[in-house]
């Protein structure tokens, strides 16, 4: 049975359970590497592993001793859809919004009056 969206849209609320994800972008990681960054304990990177896990975002594989994890990509699936479903409104072009901003933003230019020739002629 597949993970429902509420399930995954969860599972990606937590900004913890994010930065796991886009750790596990990289590559696999063992549990301990995993939790290495983060200022929590062990259990509690545990815990959020089992509810990326539940939703079927990664896998967790014992290999020996060690208890890694891998990111599951198509488990986004459903939820890339889902978002898509909004792509009538669209997207924000940031390179054009962000000059729009400096020229909006930027102090006026003054610009002086030519000299005029002081004397006759």
């Amino acid at each position: 049975m597949a993970p429902t969206l509420d399930i995954i849209f969860a599972a990606l609320a937590d900004p913890t359970r994010r930065a796991i994800l886009h750790m596990l972008l990289e590559d696999d990681m063992a549990v301990t590497d995993v939790a290495h960054p983060f200022e929590t304990s062990l259990a509690a990177i545990s815990k959020h592993l089992g509810v990326l896990a539940a939703a079927g975002l990664i896998t967790q594989e014992k290999r020996g001793r060690v208890k890694w994890c891998k990111l599951e990509p198509d488990a986004l699936r459903d939820a890339s859809i889902w978002m898509q479903s909004f792509g009538q409104f669209e997207a924000v072009n940031l390179e054009a919004f962000e000059k729009f901003l400096e020229q909006e933003l930027a102090p006026p230019t003054i610009i002086a009056a030519p000299e005029t020739k002081k004397g006759g002629a």
